[in-house]
């Protein structure tokens, strides 16, 4: 190996476990959970495997730190929006808004949340965790929201119609483009929140009609 090549290596080196989370975020975006072993990882961040042990006891602990640092940034800014006092039509759109942004802006994050959420694979030891230290908090929220926007309807379900219609839309995106009538402009993320609120809130207003 030339020198400038170590220095390189050294230089780039995580130092924190904050650092090694934040590279090895990627690996599992690309690979998942189970496509990715903790020797690759180490090898990857460019620690060796003891070091890597030493920070995190096994794999499972650095995915959900993984899953949990690329999320909370993000369900800051969620939190933020669902805590304004403004009418729950206004704040849904907002709200749908920046998850649309997060998943056109950050691929890595996308594929986080498509894994896990869409095509999680069954671990429910691994689910359970997720759910309790990095969701459970945005989500309490959007069944607050849920509830305000529909009283008469299962809040659960409806929160998980919000997340469901975003995610899957983005999951789709790179197909798309070929299907009949697919256009360049359905990949806008305001195009795609106004979509996505718009058939919410239209499902609603039908149903209190009925």
């Amino acid at each position: 190996m030339q020198p400038g090549n170590t220095q390189k290596q050294l230089k780039n080196k995580p130092k924190t476990k904050t650092g090694i989370i934040e590279k090895t975020i990627p690996l599992f975006a690309k690979s998942g959970f189970s496509g990715v072993s903790m020797r690759q990882i180490a090898r990857a961040v460019g620690i060796n495997a003891a070091s890597l042990y030493h920070h995190f006891p096994d794999k499972e602990t650095l995915y959900v730190a993984a899953v949990q640092q690329a999320f909370a940034t993000r369900e800051f800014v969620l939190s933020e929006i669902l805590s304004l006092d403004i009418p729950v039509h206004e704040k849904l759109h907002q709200f749908i808004k920046r998850i649309c942004d997060f998943m056109q802006e950050d691929p890595d994050f996308s594929a986080l949340i498509h894994r896990e959420i869409l095509d999680g694979d069954g671990d429910e030891n691994r689910l359970q965790l997720l759910a309790g230290h990095v969701f459970q908090k945005i989500f309490s929220s959007v069944l607050s929201m849920a509830k305000e926007l529909a009283p008469d309807k299962d809040p659960h379900l409806l929160a998980i119609s919000i997340f469901s219609l975003v995610a899957y839309h983005y999951q789709t995106m790179p197909i798309r483009i070929f299907l009949p009538g697919g256009k360049p402009e359905h990949n806008d993320s305001e195009v795609v929140a106004n979509h996505v609120t718009s058939l919410l809130l239209k499902g609603v207003e039908r149903d209190k009609d009925t």
